[in-house]
């Protein structure tokens, strides 16, 4: 037997494919769901979990992912007496040298840096926030902040890793993938899944790799759909010049048979993942229209999310378009907001980047709320980890950075069963250490699961010979947050 016929055997009898031993070819199976309407096996909308264990409290999620790290020191978690102790060394008893990263553990200090934003306590319970937040403040009796979140990656791309996808390698299912696993979706029309990417003015971000958004080895069908920051958020969306939706449709009806018929020779899952990718692609070009034809939405509306919110690829038109993506019913909705990413003058950054969330973030939890759907939406807000409380670079009183720092940092909730208005947990003086109330990122994944209605235990994917899941091993219930 040649190599080719050797690694053509292999394809047909890849131990990743399903129903490999069926009587019924998968290309027929294909054919006839596609012609009943029946598209379990393509995935497009019946999830993996016929029905939840128990009642969910969400039907969708919109997560706000602010990368680059956002500071908890001047956000959220208020330490006043730090500012008794400017420029002192923090003590290493308290911040060991082994826990620096190599840009600051070469500095010859590790002076304190008190925040030099002003706080205030907002809401029935006084929650804190720094001023300028003052939008969101206004939303703190609906709004549950985590003080003591913490992980353990300490650079960027692992850290966002780990919170997207369970674990700081990459090649996991991401959260939203999971999700639309276990759920499926509940627009024909829409995928389960969208992720959308924004720029901050106050830096360059990070890079954000569509792995975040990706379905790792659960079938392609999973993944996150990118809605692109310019143009026309999907490319294609329109037929060319001289193609008629009827032409369109005898195309995609010919090349599913052409595909069928590959997938019938090879038994290879991801030709139905093609298959049903070019469906959902055929029936967008229907309802994506439609879906960002924002000038259907009242002035009063547009006014709420700010002056940028016509401008294609904002943070504020992404965030009214989550709520019109959530009111279709899109399970999972993934927004990325990148330069929070404060090594160098924080108090001068942290405002910039507040003036492009604050009033938008707002305003989508505002816009939920009076439409009835902020009790089954569960919304987060937060980034990969936190900043030090010793200053990077140079301190002044009106100039300080901060580095990366993952063992204590603030994410919020709202919404989805969430208790509004409170606090959650506690760190040290400094900021440095969870002393109260721990919530580890996989811990935060099992809540989110399990407002969905899933157990993270039991949502699994068998992979090279053992059960994934989400968490991993790990990850309990925060049940003191929930209503």
């Amino acid at each position: 037997m040649t190599t080719a016929d050797t690694q053509c055997d292999h394809l047909r009898h890849n131990r990743r494919t399903f129903l490999n031993d069926s009587a019924v070819g998968l290309g027929t199976i294909a054919l006839a769901s596609l012609a009943t309407g029946e598209n379990k096996l393509l995935g497009s909308d019946t999830g993996h979990i016929s029905a939840p264990p128990f009642q969910p409290k969400a039907k969708r999620v919109i997560y706000l992912f602010q990368s680059g790290g956002p500071s908890q020191l001047d956000l959220f978690d208020y330490k006043p007496n730090l500012q008794k102790r400017f420029g002192e060394e923090v003590p290493t008893s308290i911040y060991p040298a082994e826990r620096k990263t190599t840009m600051t553990s070469g500095q010859k200090a590790f002076p304190v840096a008190p925040s030099s934003l002003k706080f205030a306590q907002h809401g029935q319970a006084g929650t804190w926030f720094s001023a300028p937040q003052r939008h969101v403040a206004k939303m703190a009796d609906d709004i549950c902040v985590v003080k003591s979140m913490y992980t353990e990656a300490i650079n960027h791309d692992p850290a966002a890793t780990l919170f997207q996808t369970g674990s700081v390698n990459p090649g996991r299912p991401s959260m939203g993938a999971w999700v639309s696993y276990g759920l499926g979706s509940e627009n024909h029309n829409l995928p389960a899944f969208v992720a959308m990417t924004s720029n901050g003015r106050a830096k360059a971000g990070q890079p954000l790799y569509d792995r975040l958004w990706g379905a790792g080895f659960l079938p392609g069908h999973f993944q996150g759909v990118k809605f692109r920051g310019q143009g026309d958020p999907i490319l294609d969306l329109y037929n060319p010049n001289g193609v008629t939706q009827a032409q369109r449709r005898r195309m995609l009806d010919s090349l599913r048979k052409l595909n069928a018929q590959q997938a019938e020779r090879f038994r290879d899952p991801a030709i139905l993942t093609r298959i049903a990718q070019y469906e959902l692609a055929f029936r967008m070009q229907m309802s994506v229209p439609e879906l960002i034809n924002i000038k259907s939405e009242t002035q009063n509306t547009l006014d709420m999310y700010g002056s940028q919110v016509n401008n294609v690829g904002s943070y504020a038109y992404n965030c009214l378009l989550a709520r019109r993506l959530a009111e279709r019913g899109v399970r999972f909705i993934q927004l990325y907001h990148r330069g929070w990413d404060a090594h160098g003058n924080a108090p001068a950054q942290i405002p910039i980047q507040c003036a492009d969330t604050d009033q938008p973030t707002a305003a989508l939890l505002q816009d939920l709320k009076q439409r009835g759907m902020l009790d089954d939406t569960l919304v987060i807000w937060g980034g990969e980890f936190g900043r030090t409380v010793y200053c990077q670079g140079k301190l002044t009183k009106t100039t300080y950075g901060r580095d990366h720092h993952p063992s204590c940092f603030s994410y919020w909730l709202a919404g989805g069963g969430v208790r509004g208005g409170m606090s959650y947990g506690e760190t040290d003086d400094y900021s440095v250490r969870v002393v109260d109330k721990p919530v580890h990122v996989h811990d935060l994944q099992a809540t989110v699961l399990n407002q969905l209605g899933m157990d993270h235990e039991q949502l699994t994917y068998r992979y090279q010979g053992r059960y994934f899941r989400l968490t991993d091993i790990h990850g309990k219930v925060v049940h003191d947050i929930l209503s």
